[in-house]
């Protein structure tokens, strides 16, 4: 019914296998990571966890690239042909997450503060492990979802009858549909996505049996703080994570934040200089203008895709299969947007304020509230 990140076959193999090198996190955690689907339909979730654990001797490292079914998408999304999953897969699909696979919860009394993250169109669960898998290393549990919508490159849900798996494919704007009118009905299904899995960790908090079809050991009901949530997203997740609050008042409004798209949450906007138009900034600014503590916030040299895991594939790779990258060294770029992330969620964790003045603008490669022109990368 369903393959083991771990124990998969490599799509890839060889040499090319370690052509991805994700960082891992920079906090004082060392960060475990498991899949968890509940229900048996596409009503249903799943998610992936990324959180402070406990060592383990001989851990193994889960597959970036889960299934091939996961190359095909993204072959189909981002080159137009998916013919070249299999290319695809030599170049990437060995590559793995520095995290430990199904590790222990490393125990802490007051519980660890939730955040539940929401990808990018045309993405799944894993394309953010650096940047979540960094988050959970400063003492949060990351909830990244894989949405139902139509809007992740491919994703699955395990059905009932015999078990059989049933593919959601991505979906493009039909012919004659207006997308605004199209993504928006995703959009509202993914919000509602984010809010019911904020209902999930709170029945499991309960101490309420919520079984995992795909039969991995896990027990949160010690391990989370409910007073204490936060939801972010990139892209069209951005969107999502805003509209999430909206249906969800028990999101932390102080500690919510965004990434680009439509650029516009409560706290910290984050946003990359080559996706910034002055039409952009100017819907960003009359937002930020209804509520004082909001903060836009622009890295310089950096590009929508910078916010990805795509960003750690070698220039030439890149380029070729995803477009053009930004010239900020994508560390530098991942340090900026976690230390920003991670400020705009001091309010649900101490130690995070000697990052503030990012929120401000103040600081190398960042910017604080201004009109910049298109950039120039």
């Amino acid at each position: 019914m369903h393959a083991d990140p771990v124990s998969l076959g490599r799509l890839g193999g060889g040499s090319m296998g370690g052509m991805l090198a994700l960082p891992p996190g920079n906090g004082p955690h060392q960060v475990g990571c498991t899949d968890v689907m509940v229900g048996s339909t596409r009503q249903g979730l799943f998610l992936r966890l990324f959180y402070p654990c406990l060592p383990r001797a001989g851990a193994a490292e889960p597959l970036w690239i889960p299934r091939s079914e996961y190359c095909g998408g993204l072959a189909d999304v981002t080159l137009g042909r998916r013919w070249c999953s299999g290319l695809l897969g030599i170049a990437i699909g060995s590559c793995r997450v520095p995290v430990i696979w199904n590790a222990p919860f490393k125990p802490r009394s007051s519980g660890y503060p939730l955040i539940i993250f929401s990808h990018g169109l045309g993405a799944f669960r894993n394309l953010y492990s650096s940047l979540c898998s960094e988050l959970a290393s400063w003492g949060f549990v990351v909830a990244a979802l894989e949405h139902r919508d139509g809007s992740a490159a491919t994703t699955y849900f395990c059905a009932a009858e015999a078990g059989t798996e049933e593919w959601i494919p991505f979906q493009r704007v039909p012919q004659g549909q207006k997308e605004f009118y199209f993504r928006n009905k995703q959009v509202h299904q993914r919000a509602q996505e984010c809010v019911r899995a904020l209902r999930l960790f709170r029945d499991i908090a309960a101490g309420r049996a919520v079984p995992n079809i795909l039969q991995q050991d896990w027990d949160l009901s010690d391990s989370l703080d409910l007073s204490k949530v936060a939801v972010m997203g990139h892209s069209f997740g951005g969107v999502t994570a805003v509209l999430a609050l909206v249906k969800e008042p028990h999101f932390s409004c102080e500690g919510s934040r965004t990434w680009g798209w439509s650029r516009a949450q409560t706290r910290a906007l984050h946003n990359t200089e080559k996706f910034q138009t002055p039409e952009s900034v100017a819907k960003m600014q009359r937002l930020s203008s209804r509520n004082s503590q909001t903060r836009i916030v622009t890295v310089l040299g950096t590009v929508h895709e910078d916010q990805t895991d795509f960003a750690f594939l070698p220039g030439k790779i890149f380029s070729r299969l995803f477009g053009v990258r930004g010239t900020l060294e994508p560390h530098k770029a991942l340090a900026i947007t976690s230390r920003a992330a991670l400020a705009s969620c001091s309010d649900l964790q101490e130690g995070f304020a000697q990052w503030d003045e990012l929120l401000e603008g103040v600081g190398d490669s960042v910017v604080g509230d201004t009109l910049l022109c298109r950039s120039r990368l």
